[in-house]
């Protein structure tokens, strides 16, 4: 008999239709006469109840399934008794593959802290919170993949290992095969990275988006979507050393058609989730409501699909970093010393303030321009005045920033000169000034940290809880 998923079995399961399903147990309960199974195979956030009657299956067996324990059912589909599901399964055949100790095995059917299960991140999925949270984390990856395609963009394999520093910040993991003692040097006394496998210093990547402007500027559109490591000591609930950027490049878009791509492509994601992942979004809205019921109301979270239905239905105000800090300024958090950060023209922005912007001020998502080109990187377009660039951030509630991104600057001038004012060697950036010196257009792009979207899209309070196996700083663990 052909296995079918529980989620098929949910959903379409005929009173009196055989079937074979197998899964893991999430828990039993039961009296002297029957048991009941909650059976899960991952497809779905529901279980399939068995129903397993003991004279039939006897004491012995049905002592030895436990939570997690791993089966493989028999039965006919019979009529639910209880609410929830149209259908249970009245077992026939049971098959033990794999048992699992009550005594030993750590995630028991009780409630767990979100930091015990990060200790346990290789079980972790088996529980509905985190299989909700990778069912959507999957569908949400297909969804971009899905959008550019059908928009007619190629996807670009850009390079994790990398001899250039896209972002400037300098925070980068050193890839080398020199030995840890004693490596060769230089007569300077320096590490000799001629001798090294690539015959100079590389590391990992921050950004595909250097190269990713190679490829737009013959493809015409391009994205990348892939790992980039930053090596910043930064415990906080937002920062990963690991993490996955979607980071699209288009030659011909100018700032305006950058901000109306990327409005466009996170509300398509958003209404992807609320199409696909129905029940996974109303599992992890009660979690969160459950979470939240003792707060003061004016400190709880908006109900989780009600801010995805937000975002989805709300033009995102267009606004500029001078007009932004003007708004700051004449709030009353500000007038009332309650931001903790200063506020004045020139500063990056804070959470703090891209909220109040998002939340308070025009309760809608934002998208903030032409901010001060000291604070932002060697490649964003040069404004006519001299001291803003065409970037652009796009805040959302309850995260702040988003995503970030830019026109690139074009002009092969401008670009130098902007590079020798940050200490870049040209020599070095000579391939990628290149496509300024050979056929230069305008272009621009963004990148969307992956991690930072889907704790958007699950309502989860921690990056490290939408990453299979999170590497921060002292943790690389499994």
């Amino acid at each position: 008999m052909k296995r079918l998923k529980i989620k098929e079995v949910l959903a379409g399961g005929q009173v009196g239709q055989q079937v074979l399903v197998k899964g893991w147990v999430r828990t039993k309960r039961g009296s002297k006469n029957v048991n009941f199974i909650a059976l899960n195979d991952g497809s779905t956030i529901h279980n399939l109840q068995i129903v397993a009657d003991v004279e039939k299956f006897g004491e012995e067996l049905l002592k030895e399934i436990n939570t997690s324990t791993s089966l493989a059912i028999t039965g006919e589909l019979v009529e639910s008794q209880g609410s929830g599901q149209a259908v249970e399964l009245n077992a026939s055949d049971i098959i033990i593959y794999g048992k699992a100790d009550p005594e030993k095995y750590p995630i028991q059917p009780k409630k767990h802290s979100l930091e015990f299960l990060r200790e346990n991140a290789h079980l972790r999925f088996r529980t509905a919170t985190f299989s909700a949270v990778f069912r959507i984390r999957h569908a949400m990856a297909f969804a971009i993949h899905k959008y550019f395609n059908d928009k007619g963009f190629y996807y670009l394999h850009t390079p994790i290992i990398t001899a250039s520093d896209a972002e400037g910040a300098g925070q980068m993991f050193r890839v080398s095969t020199l030995p840890a003692v004693n490596p060769p040097s230089t007569e300077e006394g320096d590490v000799d990275f001629a001798q090294d496998f690539f015959g100079r210093p590389t590391n990992l990547t921050v950004s595909g988006q250097l190269e990713g402007e190679l490829g737009a500027t013959a493809l015409g559109e391009i994205y990348t979507f892939g790992p980039t490591f930053r090596a910043e000591n930064s415990n906080t609930t937002r920062h990963l050393a690991e993490f996955w950027m979607i980071e699209p490049e288009m030659a011909f878009y100018e700032l305006t058609d950058n901000m109306d791509l990327a409005e466009e492509f996170l509300k398509y994601l958003i209404e992807y989730a609320l199409e696909n992942c129905l029940d996974d979004l109303k599992f992890l809205s009660n979690r969160l409501q459950q979470e939240e019921k003792d707060k003061p109301a004016d400190q709880r979270s908006m109900e989780l699909i009600e801010k995805l239905q937000f975002v989805r239905d709300n033009d995102f105000v267009r606004c500029t970093y001078t007009e932004a800090i003007d708004i700051l300024k004449n709030s009353k958090p500000y007038k009332k010393g309650k931001f903790q950060f200063p506020v004045e023209w020139g500063i990056d922005l804070q959470s703090e303030h891209e909220r109040y912007l998002v939340e308070k001020h025009f309760q809608k998502p934002v998208i903030l321009i032409n901010y001060p080109k000291d604070i932002k990187a060697f490649y964003m377009k040069q404004n006519d005045d001299g001291k803003t660039v065409a970037a652009m951030d796009v805040l959302f509630p309850q995260i702040g920033e988003i995503i970030g991104g830019s026109q690139r600057e074009e002009n092969y001038d401008k670009l130098v000169a902007r590079m020798e004012e940050m200490d870049i060697p040209a020599e070095e950036m000579w391939w990628y000034l290149d496509t300024r010196r050979f056929g230069t257009v305008p272009h621009a792009g963004f990148g969307l940290g992956f991690e930072r979207f889907i704790l958007f899209v699950t309502g989860m309070g921690n990056i490290r809880d939408v990453i299979a196996f999170p590497r921060t700083p002292k943790n690389a663990e499994f």
